[in-house]
């Protein structure tokens, strides 16, 4: 392969935390092998449309503890119409781009697929706070989001306890369900709802009128996004076979933002800088992760077709804590 002269990057779907400490190493890292660096703003739709910001070590200065991302973001059915595709290849022979890195979740690496395709040095940098793909051991924005979660739930803790009632979170997710099955345990859950399971609903009732008698105070109940049941459905379950006082809180997309922890800041800027260094290394069409603490890169189309099973060994924890 050619050397790489110039590079973009563009973070697409919904953000992350994490996802300006990816951008701040993608752009340094080029910069230090004095490759240049452009931003492309508003995901795929701005490639498209041409949005594209040369970058330096300054532009990217001050982001690295900030949530969300600088380069905006956005989801474009357009992006994947013959017609808009077509305007998107035609940008980046525009700019004479030799390498584009996406960050992203599914639907981007998806994209960036896509490109690969169609000749473009693609690489995928995963980027969701649902950690819904599984090639990697975590995805950017993962673990801000499990630690805002606990956070939220200890507040809830502390009034349900007070009122001695049953208080139900409904966290996000997708169709994965680990930020509820991590936050459950982080936070002490009783019972812990999550996607690929089936639940008896008056067996959950019975483990709350069981918790009841033998002295608990209130109970608490994580359900992930995608689960069998949802939290409203739920309560009207609960309050109807056991007439105690429940309440429902749906987190929503406050688990989308707030500074990075420290793990997502550390991932996010490794995975960064090994995009550029794959990219210099001739390999295109990969989706960069991490593996056993260790950075890696496969196939962008294999990793997509990689699926991860439940996660017993948590689950079995999850219940085993709360008897």
């Amino acid at each position: 392969m050619e050397k790489i002269r110039r590079i973009a990057v563009l973070t697409s779907g919904g953000d992350s935390p994490g996802m300006n400490a990816a951008i701040r190493a993608i752009v340094r890292t080029a910069g230090h092998y004095g490759i240049e660096a452009y931003g492309i703003k508003n995901g795929y739709s701005g490639l498209m449309n041409g949005e594209f910001e040369l970058m330096n070590s300054k532009s990217v200065a001050e982001i690295l503890q900030r949530g969300g991302t600088m380069l905006y973001t956005a989801r474009s059915k357009e992006f994947m119409t013959d017609e808009g595709f077509h305007r998107a290849l035609m940008v980046l022979e525009t700019f004479k781009i030799d390498g584009l890195i996406v960050i992203g979740g599914d639907g981007s690496m998806r994209g960036a697929a896509k490109l690969t395709d169609s000749g473009v040095a693609a690489i995928g940098v995963p980027g969701t706070i649902d950690n819904d793909l599984p090639y990697t051991d975590s995805t950017i924005g993962f673990d801000t989001a499990v630690n805002t979660a606990v956070s939220a739930i200890g507040n809830l803790r502390d009034t349900s306890s007070s009122h001695g009632m049953v208080s139900i979170v409904e966290l996000m997710g997708r169709n994965c369900g680990d930020i509820a099955l991590f936050a459950g345990i982080a936070s002490g859950g009783d019972i812990i709802l999550v996607p690929n399971e089936e639940y008896d609903e008056m067996e959950i009732c019975r483990k709350v009128i069981d918790g009841k008698n033998r002295g608990k105070h209130h109970c608490l109940i994580v359900v992930a996004e995608g689960a069998s049941i949802s939290g409203n459905e739920l309560k009207k379950t609960i309050v109807e076979h056991t007439g105690m006082e429940c309440r429902v809180t749906i987190l929503g997309h406050v688990q989308r933002g707030g500074s990075p922890t420290a793990t997502d800041r550390i991932i996010a800027s490794r995975m960064g800088q090994y995009a550029v260094e794959v990219l210099m290394a001739g390999r295109t069409g990969r989706a960069v992760g991490i593996a056993k603490g260790e950075l890696i890169d496969m196939d962008i189309t294999e990793a997509l077709e990689v699926k991860r099973g439940p996660r017993e060994d948590l689950i079995k924890l999850g219940k085993i804590l709360a008897e």
